[in-house]
């Protein structure tokens, strides 16, 4: 872990050099565009000839689809706690995601006789990427089966890579099975985005594709969102947390969080901003200490490398450097809850923020309610965190009745004529002319 300090840069220097190390894949457009080519174009045999080279397993067409053998065979294979853990996350999600869902706007009366309005309409089909390789998620799966229940989309399917047995996690099978999922596709990395995109015999073609997943992943979805009539819900790549503390936070602590994202993936960041050298080198030890002990150590040795703690002088600058890095998970662990809140509302770019010592990030990745699919790569600038209304779209409604005809005529008429667009102006008229 670099430390940095705005005492011998400024932030917008340091930023560049954050974001040059955010991701270690670089450009893999040259290797999921032919990927995606061969899928649209062979269907089936291709999914079933990448899923050979890449998962290592025997796929054939009839075999993609998990079984209800597979999923009974699962629940066989989990262990009570696990499952009773599922559903005490599923009935926290749902709960949250029902609650935060707007079915639909006040009517807005623009003037007399003219009222706007909208309405939640779901996506009728979508597809669900639940990453696998080098860890299983069956918190994913919750995380985007429930809000689409919620949403209340008609077809939803799963896609999710197999081990070399060809079965997939028993975790993830039963997660999707509790969320009412019954189409799931054992297919992985880019050629999954490119079944759900384009449609193959076995594997159908959906309205819009959710899920995180590494750079081919992000980039196939990418690559398929600007090609057609299929959606995707954001950039959602390698991982990545900012936790901001201040001198009296536990060092241990935020080491720990620190190295909770960082067991993702090669290419995950963890971003360090606080207030002294001395907070900074703490840290830094925790985490190389911590490290030893875990599972994933050679996982984490190579994404600490690529992680930077910053020593700021001030909130102010604290502010300016964490909205322009815009962390797809921020904690903020300051002296009080009055300074977290206050700090909170400083910070426009951030895809989901926890606030206090007590509120670690991993509460969020599994049960707190809050999504954990969240905009990665500085797409926090832009993009929300996934919500049930990810799963749909909110359609504009007017009407008008005579009285707000008469008040809009001479508007709407004027205007259309000054834009030499008569036909526009005839439409009005008309209805007075008979």
């Amino acid at each position: 872990m670099k430390i940095l300090s705005t005492q011998s840069q400024d932030i917008p220097q340091i930023l560049t050099q954050i974001q040059s190390c955010r991701s270690k894949a670089g450009d893999v457009s040259e290797v999921v565009r032919p990927i995606l080519d061969d899928i649209r174009s062979r269907g089936d045999e291709a999914v079933c000839d990448y899923t050979n080279r890449f998962d290592q397993w025997e796929a054939s067409p009839t075999r993609l689809r998990v079984t209800s053998d597979e999923i009974q065979k699962a629940y066989e294979q989990i262990d009570e706690v696990v499952l009773d853990s599922l559903k005490q996350a599923m009935q926290n999600i749902e709960k949250v995601h029902t609650g935060m869902l707007v079915q639909k706007t006040p009517v807005i009366e623009s003037m007399p006789g003219v009222k706007v309005w909208s309405e939640f309409r779901p996506v009728e089909k979508v597809g669900l990427y639940v990453p696998g390789g080098k860890a299983a998620y069956p918190s994913t799966v919750l995380m985007l089966g429930i809000p689409a229940k919620v949403a209340g989309c008609q077809q939803v399917i799963v896609c999710t890579p197999a081990g070399a047995d060809g079965q997939c996690n028993p975790v993830v099978l039963v997660a999707a099975d509790l969320c009412g999922i019954t189409e799931i596709y054992k297919v992985g990395g880019a050629q999954a985005i490119a079944t759900m995109a384009y449609g193959t015999e076995t594997i159908p073609k959906v309205d819009k594709i959710f899920g995180p997943g590494n750079a081919y992943v992000t980039t196939a979805k990418q690559m398929v969102c600007g090609e057609g009539d299929c959606a995707i819900d954001m950039p959602a790549g390698p991982s990545e947390v900012c936790v901001l503390a201040s001198d009296e936070a536990n060092p241990n602590w935020v080491a720990a969080d620190l190295l909770s994202q960082l067991e993702h993936d090669e290419d995950a960041q963890a971003l360090l901003v606080c207030f002294s050298q001395k907070m900074a080198n703490q840290v830094k030890a925790c985490m190389l200490e911590q490290m030893k002990r875990l599972p994933r150590q050679a996982v984490v040795a190579e994404s600490i490398k690529i992680s930077f703690a910053v020593i700021v002088q001030n909130e102010t600058e604290a502010t300016e450097l964490i909205n322009g890095y815009a962390p797809e998970h921020l904690e903020i662990v300051l002296k009080s809850v009055e300074a977290e809140e206050k700090m909170s509302r400083t910070i426009n770019n951030a895809g989901s923020i926890f606030l206090g010592a007590l509120t670690s990030e991993p509460l969020g990745d599994y049960a707190s309610g809050a999504n954990h699919t969240l905009p990665t790569s500085g797409c926090a600038k832009a993009y929300p965190a996934l919500s049930a209304s990810s799963f749909g779209k909110m359609v504009q409604l007017q009407r008008v009745d005579q009285t707000g005809l008469d008040n809009l005529r001479g508007t709407v008429e004027t205007l259309a004529n000054a834009e030499g667009l008569q036909a526009h102006a005839r439409a009005i008229s008309i209805r007075f002319d008979s």
